[in-house]
C-alpha cells in the first residue's frame, strides 16, 4: 500500500477548473494503475469540498481519509499558462488541507505502508511541517520515503525541505527546483554532480529530474537514464505532467520493473497528460499504455 498526504484543491485556468494539487494527482494515477493507495487530505464545508468529495468518491477512495474542515474553505490555485501550455501558480494561503491532523493516521488502518509519498508544499507552515515530520521519522526503514519537493516560491519552508530531503529515499524535482536547492547548499554546478551530491549527503538512493522539452535524468546508484521528451502533437497544457512521471515511477519501482522501461514510460504518460486539460483524466482507457505495470500491480502491499 501507498500512503499519500498533503494538498487537493481546485485548479482555476482562464477557461475551466480541474481538481489538482500533486499528491491527489499522484494517488490518482496510482489508484488507476490498480496499486493500494491511502490519500489522506483535507478540504473546506463548500462547494469546492462537495465536489472533491463527489470525485474521490466515483473514483473509490476511503472517503473517511479526508477530512471536512468547518472554518477553511478548500484550496484553490489560479493558473496563467504561457503561449506554450506552461503555467504560473497562484497559491491561496491559510486554506483547508494547511490544517491536516496526520495525528490519527496510523490507527485509521494506515499502517505500515511499503510508501510514504510527501511534497513541501504541504509543509509551508511550521505546524504542518512539524506533523509531517513526526509522521516521517516514525516510518521503520523498509518503507521507502518518496519527496516530490515541489517548490512553490514563495511557499517554502527552507526548513522542510532541509529535513524532507533527509527522510527521502526517492526524489523527485525539476529543473527550477535543482537550482534553489543547488543555492541553498552550495551544491556542484553541474546538473549531474548535483544529482549525485544529493544522493550522496542525504542518502537518497533514487533522484529522478524531470526537464521539461529537455527530457528527464534519473540516477539510481551507478545506474543513469537521460530520455528525450516525447513532445505531444497538441498541447493543452502542462500542468500534472512531473505528477504523472511521478506516479508511474513510483509504481514501476514498487513492482521492480526495469528502471529503463519504467523511466520511459513514465515519459510517455507525462506527455499524454500534456493533451489533456488539467492533471488527471477523466477517462480510465487514458490508462492502458500503462498495462505494462498495471498487470499485478495489486501485489504492491
Amino acid at each position: 500500500m501507498v500512503l499519500v498526504i498533503g494538498e487537493i484543491l481546485i485548479d482555476i485556468f482562464p477557461d475551466y477548473e480541474r481538481i489538482g494539487g500533486a499528491p491527489f494527482n499522484f494517488a490518482c494515477h496510482l489508484k488507476q494503475m490498480g496499486v493500494p493507495v491511502r490519500f489522506f487530505s483535507r478540504v473546506g464545508n463548500d462547494r469546492y469540498g462537495e465536489r472533491i468529495m463527489n470525485r474521490l468518491e466515483s473514483t473509490g477512495f476511503d472517503l473517511t481519509d479526508i477530512q471536512i474542515d468547518p472554518a477553511h474553505a478548500t484550496g484553490t490555485v489560479q493558473v496563467a499558462l504561457d503561449a506554450d501550455g506552461v503555467p504560473r501558480f497562484a497559491i491561496c494561503e491559510k486554506v483547508a488541507y494547511d490544517y491536516l491532523d496526520l495525528t490519527g493516521i496510523a490507527a485509521n488502518g494506515a499502517a505500515d505502508p511499503a510508501m510514504i509519498y510527501f511534497g513541501s508544499l504541504l509543509q509551508r507552515t511550521d505546524a504542518m511541517q512539524c506533523q509531517v515530520q513526526a509522521l516521517l521519522t516514525a516510518k521503520g526503514a523498509p518503507v521507502c520515503g518518496f519527496c516530490d519537493i515541489n517548490m512553490r516560491p514563495p511557499h517554502v519552508n527552507n526548513q522542510a525541505v532541509v529535513e524532507s530531503l533527509r527522510h527521502a529515499d526517492l526524489l523527485k524535482l525539476n529543473e527550477d527546483e535543482l537550482e534553489t536547492i543547488q543555492k541553498m547548499f552550495a551544491a556542484p554546478a553541474s546538473e549531474a554532480d548535483a544529482l549525485h551530491w544529493l544522493m550522496e549527503a542525504f542518502g537518497i538512493r533514487t533522484v529522478a529530474l524531470t526537464r521539461g522539452s529537455r527530457g528527464s535524468r534519473l540516477h539510481q546508484g551507478p545506474t543513469k537514464i537521460e530520455l528525450p521528451s516525447e513532445r505531444p502533437p497538441r498541447i493543452v497544457d502542462t500542468v500534472g505532467a512531473g505528477d504523472a512521471f511521478a506516479a508511474v515511477l513510483a509504481a514501476g519501482l514498487l513492482r521492480g520493473h526495469p528502471l529503463q522501461e519504467t523511466a520511459a514510460l513514465a515519459t510517455r504518460f507525462a506527455a499524454r497528460i500534456c493533451e489533456i486539460p488539467g492533471a488527471v483524466p477523466d477517462d480510465p482507457c487514458f490508462y492502458d499504455d500503462l498495462k505494462p505495470l498495471m498487470e499485478g500491480a495489486c501485489n504492491a502491499r
